[in-house]
Parts: C-alpha cells; sequence; structure tokens
C-alpha cells in the first residue's frame, strides 16, 4: 500500500440521485417522499432564465418547510460563468441555515473553480454558524473538465461526488450523438466473416472510457463516483443495462431523471442477496485462515486473500448502508 493514505469522504448512500426542477413545486414536494438516497433541486438547466429568482425561492421555502429527513438533500447551483451563481449560494445557504447537505457544481472545469466556491461557502459558513459542513459535488461533462478530473476531485476536502454528465459532455467533446446516454448503433465493432460468410455487429459503450477515468479520479480521492442521467425514461430495461454498465466500472449510484427511475437506480445498486452471502463466506474463511497462519484461502476452488477480504467489505458495509436507509 501506498504511503499516501487516501482518506474517504463522509458515507452516505448514493444509489439513485433524483433530478427535481426548482422551479415546479409539486415536484418539489413529491420528491420530499421520495425513496432515492439524494434529491437535487436543480436551479441550473433544469429552470428557463426568466423562473430563475422564483425558482431559488421555491427552493429556500422547501428547504425550510418539508421533511427531508429520508433524504440527503443538493442543490444545483447555476454555472460559475453565470451571474445567477453567487446569489443561488448566498442566498439559499443564508436563508436556509443547515438545512442543505450538499452543493453540485455544474460543468466543473479547472480546480479553481472548486477553490472559488469553497470559498464563498466557507465565509457563508462562518458568518452563520453552521453546526455541518455543506459538502461538493461535481458534474464533469466538458472536455475541460474530463482533462482536469484528478485536480479537480483534489481541489476541496469538501469534495463527496464526482457525476458523469453525458449529454453537456456529448456537446463539448463535439460526439456524433444526440441522445442522453446509453449506446449508439454506430459505435460497434464488426466481426470477420465467418465460413459461411457472415459477420456480426457487436455495439459498445461509447461512454466506457469517459466513465472509469472519472471513477479512477474520483476513488483515488476518497470520493463516490455516480453516473449521470439515461434521458428515455420509457425505458427501463435500457436504464437498467447503462446503470450496470456504471456498476461494473465501480459507480456507486446514478441520477433519476424522472421518479420511475429512482426504484430501477436501486435495485442495480443495490447488492443481490447472493452477493452479500458469498461476501460474509468470504469474511469468515479468511477470519480462519488468518487464525491458522494462512495469507490465502481457497474457497469453492477459488483463491481468496486479503484483496478478497477489501472487496468483501464493501458489500458487506454497502448491505448495512442500506438496512439502516431501510429502517
Amino acid at each position: 500500500m501506498s504511503f499516501t493514505i487516501i482518506e474517504p469522504c463522509p458515507a452516505r448512500l448514493n444509489r439513485s440521485e433524483l433530478a427535481v426542477p426548482g422551479s415546479n413545486t409539486k415536484f418539489i414536494e413529491k420528491a420530499a417522499s421520495s425513496k432515492a438516497d439524494v434529491v437535487f433541486l436543480d436551479l441550473e438547466d433544469a429552470v428557463a432564465p426568466p423562473d430563475k429568482e422564483q425558482a431559488r425561492k421555491n427552493v429556500i421555502e422547501a428547504l425550510n418547510d418539508l421533511d427531508w429527513s429520508g433524504n440527503t438533500i443538493s442543490m444545483r447551483i447555476n454555472g460559475l460563468d453565470t451571474h445567477y451563481m453567487y446569489r443561488d449560494v448566498v442566498d439559499v445557504l443564508e436563508q436556509a441555515v443547515d438545512k442543505l447537505d450538499l452543493i453540485m457544481i455544474p460543468k466543473a472545469g479547472t480546480a479553481a473553480d472548486i477553490y472559488a466556491l469553497d470559498m464563498l461557502v466557507t465565509q457563508i459558513e462562518a458568518a452563520k454558524g453552521y453546526k455541518k459542513r455543506i459538502g461538493f459535488e461535481m458534474i464533469i461533462e466538458t472536455a475541460l473538465g474530463m482533462e482536469n478530473v484528478h485536480e479537480i476531485a483534489a481541489a476541496s476536502r469538501r469534495n463527496e461526488t464526482l457525476h458523469f454528465g453525458v449529454a453537456d459532455y456529448a456537446a463539448s467533446t463535439k460526439a456524433r450523438t444526440t441522445v442522453i446516454g446509453g449506446p449508439n448503433r454506430d459505435y460497434a465493432v464488426l466481426t470477420d466473416a465467418d465460413q459461411d460468410g457472415a459477420r456480426q455487429v457487436h455495439w459498445g459503450d461509447m461512454w466506457h472510457y469517459a466513465v472509469a477515468r472519472m471513477v479512477v479520479a474520483a476513488r483515488a480521492h476518497g470520493l463516490r463516483p455516480v453516473d449521470g442521467p439515461f434521458g428515455d425514461f420509457s425505458d427501463p430495461e435500457g436504464y437498467k443495462a447503462n446503470a450496470s454498465r456504471s456498476a461494473v466500472l465501480g459507480c456507486e449510484g446514478k441520477w433519476a431523471i424522472h421518479p420511475s427511475q429512482v426504484d430501477l437506480a436501486n435495485e442495480m445498486f443495490t447488492p443481490s442477496e447472493k452477493e452479500i452471502t458469498q461476501a460474509n463466506r468470504v469474511l469468515e474463511a479468511m477470519e480462519k485462515a488468518q487464525k491458522e497462519g494462512q495469507g490465502a484461502v481457497a474457497l469453492d476452488g477459488r483463491l481468496i486473500d486479503i484483496a478478497s477480504i477489501k472487496q468483501a467489505q464493501v458489500l458487506v458495509k454497502k448491505a448495512e448502508q442500506i438496512a439502516a436507509r431501510d429502517a
């Protein structure tokens, strides 16, 4: 193990992250009883410019008046390149003291972006006497942000999550697609011809590299990687397939841009009973091996060692978090 020790961010369940427009009070009220692990109240893309001020007021009222005890609450502010951002931060933090858990930073491009917001939030917390420290979520959704993803991840002790914003990322990189997430039939491999001259087309995942790179940056700095939106909310199987790929790469959860996607995300990022049982068996086997002075042991015909313990501990801890959430 490296002499550099990774300090993990605060432990939170992050299987599902529900996007809620700050301009829609009905949606906000419904979100307060959502089963989503995290709800982010959106002041950015989901709100038209003429509605920005009212949306901010709606968020302040919702934070103060609704019961959010079952959820972690985040707020997506407007971009640092807009004149809306500073009022988003100042008004909400000063008028809804200690009600917000996280601030989501869109289109994070450089470490300086995070530093600037950290300075502002720190001053407000000190002035208002906050009892808890607000965490940061950064959306990596531009070529600049992906280029600087490791520096962004390390930019503040407030940092908790990195998110992959697929739509804006596609626009930023000029990718040849108009859908939000999911596969692309043109991103495929054509096999060589078989004996009969037939060839097969295997679709690939055009977002694999971007998500994998984000996951590495997040984990290297003790953060949670979260996959972003899947635009076709009428396609639950497509959503689940997308979520499954992200989970395999190491993501802890995925956005839900529609309430129907919350249960799908919770399902896909919850360890199965079979996985939990196997993880506990690994821990039991390794505990016995260590008592007998062995560093590794076979279980079901497979070698397990110290690395196996770490993998099993992750699953068991996640299962305990979920059980506590459900309770």
